[in-house]
């Protein structure tokens, strides 16, 4: 078996985590200490509660790259490992790093609470501009290969290695820090101290006025949270960059995060599995409160009246609280209008499907839902969404779409 890697949570160590090459299987054995003295639910499904050597032969592929889930959680996704790659290329280190590897990178710096020892050291954190950051993905992006070593030696390679691989998702992001005095920029793969904020934010990075990513998904963020969905505060930074508060650094500390697919081993890209009864169901298991049922029924309307089809199960996420040992509904994330309007579709396919179907959802696909896990006030809810396409045109216009791109999106929307 190759190297191994010591999983610690909240400061204690849980376990030691093993991938073989050969086998390409990863191991997991919980630490003695942890059995003994810690019987949280912070680890409720697939890990078995045992001092076992325990394998996990089933989630070789793409999705988890042969990790137990939820530590593939903490995994770089489709831009992070673009960014990594170039990264690499210019450090003279491995082209081709496995999963386990990957975690040593990650380290303390990753999404939600989990940390990966030993790992990587890396040089003090320095402040950036975000327009610096933006400029140097269009470089990467354009041609990794053209990137020069004197480049990759940068201050700011740095910078952009520590704050974008470990943010999920295919759209360039980054992870940054701001003082709440000074507004100074900082990478945010660290916890600076209470005066600090953390964001997620992605980058406008084509200026293309036809389809702003990043404004449309400032609006539908701002729609949303006008309609009850419980979200983190969202800026428009510069006018063109899409930044959130971060709902897994919360008064200086770490959050324990899991997705959906981190929590069950569901493949995300697997439509078998894909459902929201399956959602719900998870949130059942979980025993959160009967009103964050109540809130995820409300973002499952949102997303079929707006036409948010890209609600796969890693955009759905639970925060475990230590002091309670209970599960509950993270705030909602990535809300937009995730098609290409300049482009026209004959069928579209969500998805999560509702009610076995992934396309043309009615009203009675939605309260068949509610009826089926106790909602009340579906009728309500689904109406008071409704009413908030009312919000669209004049936020849209507001925040200076053009005219065609604010029809084609209105059009779009579905009238229960």
């Amino acid at each position: 078996m190759g190297d191994i890697l010591n999983i610690k949570l909240f400061g204690e160590e849980i376990g030691r985590l093993g991938y073989d090459n050969d086998k390409r299987c990863s191991y997991f054995q919980y630490s003695p200490d942890y059995l003994t003295t810690n019987n949280s639910k912070s680890l409720p499904f697939i890990i078995k509660r045992n001092p076992e050597i325990q394998s996990f032969p089933q989630f070789e592929g793409k999705a988890f790259r042969g990790l137990p889930p939820m530590f593939a959680d903490s995994l770089p996704d489709v831009f992070g490992n673009h960014l990594f790659q170039s990264w690499l290329n210019t450090q003279g280190k491995p082209i081709q790093l496995n999963a386990l590897e990957q975690l040593a990178y990650v380290g303390r710096r990753g999404m939600g609470a989990w940390e990966y020892e030993p790992t990587l050291t890396m040089d003090a954190p320095s402040s950036f501009r975000i327009a610096e950051m933006a400029q140097l993905l269009k470089e990467i992006l354009a041609d990794k290969e053209s990137l020069m070593p004197e480049i990759a030696n940068a201050e700011g390679l740095l910078n952009l290695f520590r704050i974008g691989t470990s943010a999920g998702g295919m759209r360039p992001k980054i992870l940054v820090a701001r003082h709440r005095k000074t507004n100074q920029i900082m990478p945010g793969d660290l916890l600076y101290g209470p005066h600090h904020d953390y964001f997620l934010v992605k980058l406008n990075l084509e200026n293309d006025p036809s389809h702003p990513k990043e404004t449309i998904e400032f609006i539908y963020a701002s729609i949303a949270q006008q309609h009850g969905i419980d979200m983190m505060p969202c800026e428009l930074w510069e006018g063109q960059h899409f930044a959130t508060h971060r709902f897994d650094r919360q008064n200086n500390q770490k959050q324990h995060v899991l997705t959906a697919s981190g929590l069950t081993g569901w493949d995300y890209q697997n439509t078998e599995d894909s459902s929201y009864e399956n959602l719900f169901k998870l949130a059942m298991a979980l025993k959160i409160p009967l009103s964050e049922l109540q809130q995820l029924f409300r973002r499952m309307v949102f997303n079929v009246v707006f036409n948010n089809i890209d609600d796969h199960l890693k955009n759905h996420s639970f925060t475990y609280h230590p002091k309670t040992d209970q599960w509950h509904l993270s705030p909602a994330y990535d809300l937009t209008y995730a098609l290409n309007p300049k482009l026209k579709f004959h069928k579209v396919s969500r998805a999560l499907s509702i009610s076995g179907k992934r396309e043309q959802i009615n009203k009675k696909d939605l309260l068949k839902i509610a009826d089926m896990f106790s909602i009340e006030h579906a009728e309500q809810t689904i109406q008071d969404i409704q009413e908030g396409c009312s919000l669209w045109s004049d936020l849209a216009y507001q925040n200076h779409l053009l005219p065609t791109l604010i029809a084609t999106i209105q059009q779009q929307m579905v009238e229960l």
